[in-house]
């Protein structure tokens, strides 16, 4: 395929039209949003490994295979008349100007938690009277995290609304070293009965959950 003197990204997006067309590649052919989602996440993790080796090159590479995930999407959906790269990046352009305006307008911020508390706010507002309105804390946590992530974030939110876990009520005594330890033996006593413990705390993350959201929706004591 020759090209001409583009850009590198309008010779990517060019690059991955043609690897769709008839005359494409049967593998790309044959993919659409379902068969992609996996790759993403596994590109994602090769990546935190090159930036944790502090390799520019692999760092380089890995970066360009996540963005083409990104441009492989925009060409599913072009396809299907539903957006594309330009709509995407304009998107997020507009985006990130919206939730700064420390940065483009004249709100003024002390630190970084006030940084937080206006993107929660610009955010929620985005949101509120579309389909993607948050009803609750506890929406829009990715569902498909790892199982430790995911309750990091699930005990995150909880605190903000000060619904507390058992357990969380007092701290106990605990050094990282002993708490580590304590983490693979939990997930070698799960492997030994036959137990996957990524499953039983996704199970257990589920029950908590709905527990949250009960306590969430409780008219306060008076």
């Amino acid at each position: 395929m020759k090209m001409k003197k583009n850009s590198a990204v309008e010779d990517l997006l060019k690059v991955m039209a043609k690897l769709r067309s008839p005359t494409g590649c049967p593998w790309d052919r044959e993919q659409d949003h379902m068969t992609l989602r996996r790759h993403a996440i596994e590109e994602v993790y090769e990546l935190i490994d090159a930036i944790e080796a502090r390799d520019d090159h692999e760092m380089a590479e890995e970066l360009g295979d996540l963005l083409l995930q990104v441009v492989f999407h925009c060409q599913l959906a072009r396809e299907r008349g539903a957006f594309d790269f330009e709509k995407v990046t304009r998107t997020l352009v507009e985006k990130l100007i919206r939730r700064h305006p420390h940065v483009f307008g004249t709100t003024k911020v002390k630190d970084v938690d006030e940084v937080w508390a206006n993107w929660e706010k610009i955010k929620r507002a985005e949101k509120t009277g579309t389909h993607r309105e948050r009803k609750s804390a506890f929406d829009g946590i990715p569902k498909h995290l790892p199982a430790l992530l995911r309750a990091e974030k699930l005990l995150k939110k909880a605190g903000k609304i000060k619904i507390l876990a058992d357990g969380h009520h007092s701290k106990r005594q605990v050094t990282k070293t002993a708490l580590a330890e304590k983490l693979f033996e939990l997930a070698s006593l799960a492997q030994k009965n036959g137990w996957s413990a990524e499953e039983l705390l996704t199970a257990e993350i589920k029950k908590r959950e709905r527990n949250f959201r009960r306590q969430e929706t409780k008219p306060p004591a008076r």
